[in-house]
């Protein structure tokens, strides 16, 4: 009975909270995908101020955020983004322009309702409001123009001060010992001398890749005929077709001078009587 209670316990809490599961590998370059996270149902998503529309699941151990249509991840020093936020991630050659917009101490603010020391009334933004409305938002400046995302009192930052806070936030974020340790395997593969190819092969991908240009119906049957065998006909059935293309004025003297080979049939009667 205390297996069957222990068991439910840990089942209830799998559906519960997100939990990380195995991770994949990207075939195509060799890079480890990151675990996928479960959610009992779709998660809901707030608002980050001071952001080009960055959205961001909270109340989870890792950062998934959406951006312009995107979800997006960091996970080992590497990026990963996917139109689906529990699946489907391929891995990101590089840093998200919008990351260096977000505050690094928004997990905080969130949990204190504080922003930057003023009152943070954030929204909670359900899933299905967030697929249907964050193109319209964006091109709109919804979260700007309705009462700053929320942030009581809240003035904008000075365009030099939110270029210094870019460029701090990227300083810090290549200090990571993750980043820096993805950096060197990017590096080292680098390296790594490339396997060239047979030739024959190399023309064969080569070939593949070239888009196929679809002809225009007459030039196809043209191409079609040349290709096709030519067959040659016997020489009896030449002959007719060489007597027929003969001119007709010819042929007339041909069958005269038959006639007067065999002769009128009054005119060998009476050769015959003589």
């Amino acid at each position: 009975m205390k297996k069957l209670l222990f068991g439910t316990i840990l089942l209830a809490l799998a559906i519960a909270v997100p939990i990380p599961t195995m991770a994949g590998v990207d075939i195509s370059i060799g890079i480890s995908l990151p675990p996928p996270v479960v959610f009992q149902a779709p998660p809901d998503v707030i608002v980050l101020p001071d952001t080009p529309d960055v959205y961001v699941v909270p109340g989870i151990d890792i950062d998934l955020f959406f951006w312009n249509g995107w979800w997006w991840r960091l996970w080992e020093g590497r990026w990963y983004h996917s139109h689906y936020y529990d699946r489907g991630w391929t891995y990101y050659n590089a840093v998200p322009s919008f990351y260096f917009d977000v505050e690094p101490g928004w997990r905080r603010y969130y949990r204190d309702h504080d922003w930057d020391g003023r009152r943070w009334n954030y929204e909670q933004i359900p899933y299905s409001q967030l697929r249907r409305n964050w193109r319209k938002w964006h091109n709109d400046r919804h979260w700007e123009r309705q009462g700053y995302w929320g942030v009581q009192g809240y003035r904008p930052r000075p365009q030099q001060q939110r270029l210094e806070l870019r460029h701090q936030r990227q300083q810090q974020y290549q200090q990571r010992p993750e980043v820096q340790r993805h950096q060197q395997q990017m590096r080292e593969r680098q390296r790594q001398p490339q396997v060239r190819q047979p030739k024959g092969q190399q023309q064969r991908q080569y070939q593949q890749r070239q888009p196929q240009v679809r002809q225009p119906q007459v030039q196809q049957q043209r191409q079609y005929q040349q290709r096709q065998p030519q067959v040659r006909r016997p020489q009896r059935q030449q002959q007719p077709q060489q007597q027929r293309s003969q001119p007709r004025g010819q042929q007339q003297q041909k069958e005269s001078q038959h006639q007067k080979s065999q002769g009128r049939p009054e005119q060998r009667d009476e050769e015959r009587g003589r």
